[in-house]
């Protein structure tokens, strides 16, 4: 039945996870299909090559951030 809400009406998103600043991945609150943003900023559906490709994103965004706080300890970095 939720997958036939979502067919007619569409998905209903919920953030799950902040990937970067501009990448997130998503769930429908209704069918529990998991989504992320693509390369175009579309919202796509998440495939185990997407899982992994958002997973490797986030090491580099947070590696590059301690970088970043590291030489500007003065500078405050807000994760989401």
């Amino acid at each position: 039945m939720k997958k036939f809400y979502c067919s007619l009406f569409g998905h209903e998103f919920k953030i799950t996870k902040h990937v970067t600043r501009h990448v997130k991945e998503f769930k429908c609150i209704n069918c529990n299909k998991q989504f992320t943003t693509d390369q175009s900023g579309n919202i796509t559906e998440l495939t185990p090559n997407l899982r992994e490709i958002n997973a490797l994103l986030e090491d580099i965004h947070c590696k590059r951030l301690l970088k970043r706080q590291k030489q500007h300890p003065e500078l405050l970095v807000f994760r989401h």
